[in-house]
């Protein structure tokens, strides 16, 4: 039995699971906020199954062609100092390939596949719900109304559908100052050989990935709120950084002046369920992990494939097909948030003590140790991958 299914929000979650829950056949409305996308956004890895999955959508080519190359990083200390150098290469032999690639550039491909499929209504938003049986009334921001069998709440991290229809639902600040993104300009580094610096309170990553382009993104800690950051953020960003290399420091000038910088405070969602009646909670908007566990967009297409696969195996269910989503989804979400946790201790330490503890650490683990650590925690069980319940 098809269903009439609405996403608010045509982010990567909200996307991918249109691009899924149209190809078994249900009538999909995405309801986007922006009047239009852009292929704008700052740099992710997206990692492992959210690779996989890509794949089996039959999206590898076009992800590929829009990925930027990436082969080596060095970990540094503020003074230039190596503390680790790492073949991305060599740290992928274990798990699943991993592709370097914008935000936009990510969400431009799972677009232009999936325009012409499913109705995409721009400029739109929720603004009230009501039930109605099995159904969703949805009052739009144009007067308009929707009714659904299932709505989809893709919204991001700080989605007012679910502050309004998940009261239980908290975003925990995490206290961390996020600015990426990047600069057009031609430059001396060498293409696909980053740098990541690792200091008290701050980390700073710069990534040459085209001869006219640099990706840069750094983590500050900060407990001020995002509306008062980000009317001094330029300030921040110079001033965190004085004392590194002359470099370094132009580098984040121009950065500044002439670079398209995306900037936000880091947060997690933490929600005890993910389903309230036929309305369910899909990405940042019900489990965001943030940026620093390294596996937000991935849990985010995982997060779809999971939801459209419990559909397919309930269309006459979407009361279990939504409960057996959220009692696969928590485990994950809770694993992924402590991962963003541990790296941030480790790799943004609040302390100059805390700091050489992890340097000398770092410093001295050999191979196997340094793919432990990158790799381990973003690996999943068999019976996750193949969603299998306990």
């Amino acid at each position: 039995m098809k269903k009439n299914i609405v996403i608010s929000g045509g982010g990567i979650a909200g996307l991918t699971a249109a691009k899924l829950l149209s190809k078994q056949g249900h009538k999909v409305t995405v309801l986007e906020r922006a009047a239009s996308f852009s292929k704008s956004g700052f740099l992710i890895s997206l990692k492992s199954f959210g690779v996989r999955i890509m794949d089996e959508l039959g999206l590898a080519e076009q992800l590929q062609q829009a990925s930027s190359p990436s082969e080596f990083v060095n970990f540094r200390e503020s003074n230039d100092t190596i503390i680790q150098g790492l073949s991305y290469e060599k740290m992928n032999e274990n798990i699943e390939r991993s592709v370097l690639i914008t935000r936009g550039g990510l969400h431009h491909v799972l677009y232009n596949d999936l325009k012409d499929e499913v109705d995409i209504l721009f400029s739109s938003s929720v603004e009230k719900l009501t039930y109605d049986e099995n159904k969703v009334n949805i009052l739009l921001n144009n007067g308009s109304v929707l009714e659904t069998d299932l709505l989809i709440v893709s919204e991001g991290l700080r989605s007012t559908t679910r502050q309004n229809y998940f009261p239980e639902s908290t975003l925990e600040d995490f206290n961390v100052l996020y600015m990426g993104g990047r600069l057009k300009e031609h430059h001396s580094y060498e293409i696909g050989k980053f740098n990541i610096y690792i200091d008290v309170n701050k980390m700073l990553s710069i990534y040459p990935i085209a001869s006219d382009e640099i990706a840069i993104q750094c983590y500050i800690h900060d407990k001020g709120d995002l509306a008062s950051i980000q009317n001094k953020a330029d300030e921040i960003l110079k001033t965190s950084f004085t004392g590194y290399n002359e470099d370094v420091q132009h580098l984040l000038d121009r950065f500044v002046n002439n670079g398209l910088i995306f900037i936000d405070k880091m947060g997690m969602i933490n929600s005890p369920t993910l389903v309230n009646r036929n309305v369910v909670l899909l990405g940042d908007a019900g489990y965001c992990p943030t940026a620093l566990s390294g596996m937000g967009a991935s849990l985010s297409i995982y997060g779809a494939k999971a939801l459209a696969h419990f559909i397919h195996e309930n269309p006459y269910d979407l009361k279990t097909a939504c409960a057996s989503y959220d009692n696969i989804m928590q485990p994950m979400i809770q694993k992924f948030q402590r991962n963003a946790k541990n790296n941030a201790a480790s790799f943004i330490p609040d302390s100059g003590e805390k700091l050489n503890r992890f340097v000398h650490s770092f410093r001295a683990a050999s191979d196997a140790d340094v793919q432990k650590i990158m790799t381990d925690p973003i690996v999943l069980t068999e019976d996750q991958l193949n969603f299998k319940l306990n």
